[in-house]
């Protein structure tokens, strides 16, 4: 293998809506432009240069109102890594970045899907996440 990673597969392993009641939903869809997107990534070791790199999307109200939904999408990508991959930055840059800006627009798709399918139509995220810019502020 010549290249620095290959996705072999990936998939939903987790997906939350949550709107508990009637009184949340209505204060949702008022409020939804309030609503806030967290990423988390973490990784896990396979054994043959294989790695599972999870991609969780949060959307929700930081607000300390109990009247709210959460939405909440973990991707799942199972990724082989090149023989020649050696350094932790480098392995970082390809589960931080490239991995990402590789399945984060399917990933945004499943989300304002589900967001859409759970009652809350027209959501968009205007702002593009930049992984390259945030790995760079982090590790450099």
């Amino acid at each position: 293998m010549s290249e620095k990673y290959k996705i072999l597969s990936g998939y939903v392993k987790d997906l939350s809506s949550e709107t508990p009641n009637v009184e949340s939903y209505l204060y949702t869809k008022d409020n939804i432009s309030k609503y806030e997107l967290d990423i988390d990534i973490n990784s896990k070791p396979l054994k043959n240069k294989l790695i599972e790199v999870n991609t969780t999307l949060k959307f929700q109200d930081k607000s300390q109102t109990e009247k709210k939904s959460y939405f909440e999408v973990v991707y799942s990508s199972i990724v082989k890594i090149g023989e020649d991959i050696k350094e932790k930055k480098e392995l970082q840059k390809i589960i931080l970045c490239d991995i990402q800006n590789e399945i984060f627009p399917k990933l945004e798709k499943v989300l304002i899907n589900m967001i859409t399918d759970s009652g809350y139509p027209g959501v968009k995220f205007d702002k593009k996440v930049d992984f390259t810019k945030l790995f760079n502020e982090k590790f450099n």
